[in-house]
């Protein structure tokens, strides 16, 4: 779509025919560097969305700042100077340094490809330092707000019936949205209670599941056949959650769900899955429960990712002994 935006915008009479040759052969570039990534990293369609998004956003802004100088665009005329000129921008624009880095990643990225395969003779982006994310400490829900929720599933409802499944195999797992919606029948193995998940680059794990998941799961099972329509394609009748169309459930149907069982029982400020994935890891990690363990339960490729749980247990407990302490008071 965003592709075509650009291509569309070549129509216009302002744009003479060298440009519009330049301009699409930058977009046949970042179409097979989208494909790369896709076939050789499997990347995520989230990634491969925002990547061509932040890459388009740079074309424009390059394109814009070429003119000025009478000059055309191409990947060898974007140096390092444009770049950073862009950068600037962006930050005086007020994004978020997270946003600002995935961007630099995705135009590092980019440029590293473009080079290796010989579209360019130098890489304008080698050098660019990916700015520090902010640290935010996890919004989290405790564990009497996690019960209070789960109760408030009606299981005489066979939507709610599935509800309750996914809130608990959240809380149960710390699985990102994106693998609950991925997951078939066939990756739940309630006798040995575990599920398989295939996380990020497609890798696979297995996670256990607790005694409260594996029954709102067993009870899924058996409710699943209900939610089932005329309409439900061969997809969703290998899937474990279906929507209300008997299609395989997506993402936004997840997160409005959450949000509005969140909503009724906690003030937390983040109402997503991802707030339930945080609770999870925080209160193993509250619990006694190895960081290591955490990691791999989570699924994260490096221990870093997983540090920044022990920084909200280390507030929480500055929290209690605050309160708690005779002599706390500084």
């Amino acid at each position: 779509m965003e592709r075509q935006k650009s291509l569309n915008l070549l129509s216009h009479s302002f744009f003479c025919e060298e440009e519009v040759a330049y301009y699409r052969q930058m977009e046949e570039l970042i179409a097979k560097y989208l494909q790369f990534q896709k076939i050789e990293r499997n990347a995520s369609k989230h990634t491969l969305s925002s990547y061509g998004r932040d890459l388009r956003q740079l074309m424009e802004f390059a394109s814009a700042e070429l003119q000025t100088e009478c000059d055309l665009l191409s990947a060898e005329s974007i140096d390092r100077l444009l770049i950073r000129l862009w950068l600037g921008e962006l930050s005086e624009q007020g994004l978020k340094r997270s946003t600002i880095a995935r961007k630099v990643a995705a135009v590092r990225s980019f440029f590293k490809y473009l080079y290796s395969r010989g579209f360019i003779g130098k890489n304008p982006a080698q050098l660019l330092i990916i700015p520090k994310k902010e640290k935010r400490l996890p919004k989290t829900v405790s564990a009497s707000e996690m019960d209070e929720m789960m109760n408030l599933c009606d299981l005489t409802d066979p939507s709610q019936v599935q509800d309750r499944a996914i809130l608990e195999l959240f809380y149960s797992t710390g699985i990102r949205l994106s693998e609950l919606t991925s997951l078939n029948v066939t990756d739940l193995n309630l006798t040995q209670h575990l599920v398989t998940v295939f996380g990020k680059g497609r890798k696979e794990r297995s996670v256990p599941l607790g005694a409260r998941a594996s029954e709102a799961l067993k009870n899924q099972l058996i409710n699943r056949n209900k939610l089932l329509t005329g309409k439900s394609d061969a997809d969703a009748k290998k899937a474990l959650f279906l929507s209300s169309s008997g299609q395989r459930i997506y993402p936004r149907k997840v997160q409005r769900l959450v949000q509005s069982y969140l909503i009724r029982v906690s003030e937390v400020t983040q109402k997503s899955p991802h707030t339930l994935r945080h609770s999870f890891a925080t209160h193993l990690l509250d619990a006694g429960a190895d960081i290591r363990i955490i990691k791999e339960f989570l699924g994260h490729s490096s221990l870093a990712s997983t540090q920044i749980y022990t920084h909200t247990s280390v507030e929480r407990l500055k929290q209690v002994y605050k309160q708690a302490h005779p002599r706390a008071d500084h």
